[in-house]
């Protein structure tokens, strides 16, 4: 009989496999141990197809019984299930233990079919000879920005076009904390709604250390300066 395509599904991995009819059972479990990580004296073999829930593939003696004695139908499930206890199966998908491959990064600067390599060849990132030139484009590009909209440490602001984020302008310059090159604008929020205070790991941009997470760095286009006094939470209480 010629070999039937089944998918072979285990709690461990689920791939299609050709199984030959005039394998015994005994064979066949020996041939799924590589496959689902299962060993033979633990598996429990169910053929299920579209018109069963579930045929065992058992008997007293496997060595004797062929698989053409089961209805094999083409793209059928042959599920395996481990009969092991939880506590004795291996865990495939943990790395804990699994020595961990390092190329050194000489050896990885020789290759040809890198990432790296294919970056020198394409002259991108650090390997585009323009990439000075086009840095200090950006960042001045981001210093016209602020002059343009008058960003300077000490007027008041808001964020986002956000009424509800006013603020002061406490630090416009570099923040080596945060990827990304030009100037970043700091603004001390009035409400404690920002993501920080001041500081970003571990260096101070203005202000002392505190609780309350006033600060936000954000570029000069979220930033709009103008006559954005503090908000008075009891101002519409006039009118009740």
């Amino acid at each position: 009989m010629a070999d039937v395509p089944l998918y072979v599904v285990s709690d461990y991995s689920s791939s299609e496999r050709r199984i030959t009819p005039s394998w015994s059972i005994a064979q066949l479990k020996t041939k799924l141990e590589p496959i689902t990580g299962i060993p033979p004296s633990c598996q429990h073999i169910f053929l299920k197809t579209s018109s069963n829930d579930g045929i065992p593939i058992e008997a007293s003696d496997e060595e004797a019984v062929y698989l053409q004695s089961f209805p094999l139908a083409p793209y059928a499930e042959l599920q395996v299930v481990d009969t092991r206890p939880a506590s004795a199966r291996p865990n495939f998908t943990s790395a804990v233990g699994v020595e961990k491959f390092e190329l050194p990064e000489e050896e990885y600067e020789k290759k040809t079919d890198s990432v790296l390599a294919w970056k020198k060849a394409q002259k991108l990132g650090r390997f585009d000879p323009n990439a000075p030139t086009h840095e200090q484009a950006k960042i001045d590009a981001i210093a016209k920005e602020i002059g343009a909209r008058g960003i300077a440490v000490g007027k008041r602001c808001r964020v986002g076009g956000d009424d509800t984020r006013r603020g002061e302008v406490k630090y416009v310059g570099g923040v080596k904390e945060i990827p990304g090159i030009g100037a970043w604008v700091g603004v001390q929020l009035d409400e404690p709604v920002g993501k920080n205070d001041g500081s970003v790991g571990g260096t101070r941009y203005w202000g002392e250390e505190s609780e309350l997470k006033r600060g936000v760095f954000v570029r000069a286009e979220r930033v709009e300066v103008g006559d954005f006094p503090v908000l008075d939470d009891l101002e519409d209480m006039e009118e009740i």
